[in-house]
């Protein structure tokens, strides 16, 4: 399976991903936590935040999560994923593909803005939701209003919804 976090920059993917990440190490299920701004890093940045850049890096992201489901690998994709046309494609490539949407209010992202995304680039790059598209899913699995639950409650509800599709093997076992 590939799980697929999409939204805007503060919407917690990363944060959500990681506990994740933790979740399924624990339950003995292997999985790799690829983010979006490890792919740019692995290419030496050689990619912009232009339109045409951003879709490049997102086909090579969509690559890892095929590869990493491809070999038996939960895939956990911390990515924004802006563009509806990309998402459709890793739903086509990818067949354990799941969207994830943790859906955010720009302006309290801007002003809690943990990763200075906004506050360091505003006015110097284009930052998708204010000046580059992001646009609303149209087939998500899973739409959750991060703003309206604590961080713990967006998680649980990720792993609810991986129970429900994928059975209980995917269930904390406790040990007694």
């Amino acid at each position: 399976m590939v799980l697929w976090l999409i939204g805007i920059s503060g919407a917690g993917k990363t944060t959500i991903g990681r506990k994740l990440e933790k979740y399924f190490q624990e339950i003995g299920k292997k999985c790799y936590l690829l983010d979006g701004d490890e792919v740019r890093d692995l290419f030496d940045r050689d990619l912009g935040y232009s339109d045409e850049d951003r879709e490049a890096n997102i086909k090579r992201i969509i690559l890892g999560a095929y590869l990493l489901e491809r070999n038996d690998i939960v895939g956990i994709i911390c990515n924004i994923g802006p563009l509806e046309h990309l998402r459709q494609l890793a739903r086509r490539k990818i067949p354990g593909y799941n969207e994830i949407y943790l859906k955010k209010d720009i302006q309290i992202s801007m002003e809690n803005d943990v990763k200075g995304v906004y506050k360091n680039n505003l006015g110097k790059t284009e930052i998708v939701g204010i000046d580059a598209a992001f646009d609303e899913p149209v087939t998500p699995d899973l739409v959750l209003e991060v703003d309206k639950q604590t961080e713990e409650e967006t998680y649980q509800e990720v792993v609810n919804y991986v129970i429900n599709k994928y059975g209980e093997e995917y269930r904390r076992r406790a040990i007694w």
